[in-house]
């Protein structure tokens, strides 16, 4: 595996990552096949991918199914056996290359991924852990498809997750997760996703056959303690606080994203 190029197809949706690109894509050297699915960026992203010799597509969404994701999965030539979805913002590291061989000889149809959290450019060791299905056989499975047309604008899949056929396994080493974009992003960011997530939930509850993960997951979202309740989950239990003043600052960000999302529902409701 030293010399040979690793037989997986990573693919990294952007849209103006350049900042964040910077970092991730040198990493990539070592596989054997490279996707940046941009939707229309407007800073270096496709200069930097050719730079780098990897493939550049642009993605352009109609409002409806396939997003970023799905699509990339159902149109592109991908020649491996194995996709790595990764955001421009996560970086693989060396233990997570060489733990890669494993797959290669395993039943999995998929593996769960393990993120060590940056934020304020340091590491946040405790608290909600962060993990992720973001490597699976191609062909064992999708993104959760969400009708959205007429009230989403997120042109990828944010809190969809891939449905994959079991079994599922765990990677053992951690891929790094570290926006170089700052704070205001992250905070605007947030703010997008929580008005995607709000919309979702509405709409959600017009659908029979919800999961009961789904239905748990809903009803919390509508509860105005559970902001609270999360910080004290993550902050407490999970010992957050021994991240010092970061960890305070990032799971009260945390619990306000929640609550963005709580008063979000409740002034659509209210209109």
């Amino acid at each position: 595996m030293n010399l040979e190029k690793i037989p997986v197809t990573v693919i990294v949706p952007t849209k103006n990552e350049e900042s964040n690109l910077r970092n991730t894509l040198p990493l990539l050297k070592c596989f054997s096949e490279v996707f940046v699915v941009d939707s229309n960026s407007k800073d270096k992203t496709k200069e930097l991918t050719i730079e780098y010799r990897f493939n550049y597509v642009e993605f352009t969404w109609n409002g409806r199914f396939p997003k970023k994701r799905n699509w990339a999965l159902m149109n592109l030539p991908i020649k491996n056996n194995w996709v790595l979805f990764l955001d421009a913002d996560e970086f693989v590291t060396d233990a997570f290359i060489n733990e890669l061989s494993k797959i290669f000889k395993s039943n999995f149809n998929g593996y769960w991924i393990n993120y060590d959290n940056y934020f304020l450019n340091k590491h946040i060791k405790h608290g909600d852990p962060m993990r992720k299905l973001s490597l699976f056989r191609v062909g064992s499975g999708m993104y959760e498809k969400i009708e959205e047309a007429n009230w989403s604008n997120l042109d990828m899949e944010v809190h969809e997750h891939p449905i994959i056929e079991k079994p599922i396994g765990c990677m053992n080493s951690h891929i790094v997760h570290n926006d170089f974009r700052g704070l205001e992003h992250y905070i605007a960011k947030h703010n997008e996703y929580s008005s995607w997530e709000a919309s979702r939930y509405l709409n959600m509850l017009k659908k029979s056959g919800l999961t009961f993960r789904q239905k748990v997951k809903y009803s919390l979202l509508y509860n105005p303690l559970f902001p609270l309740l999360y910080f004290c989950y993550s902050y407490i239990v999970r010992m957050g606080f021994l991240d010092g003043y970061r960890g305070l600052i990032f799971n009260l960000y945390k619990s306000i994203y929640f609550f963005q999302v709580f008063t979000k529902i409740y002034s659509i409701r209210n209109k």
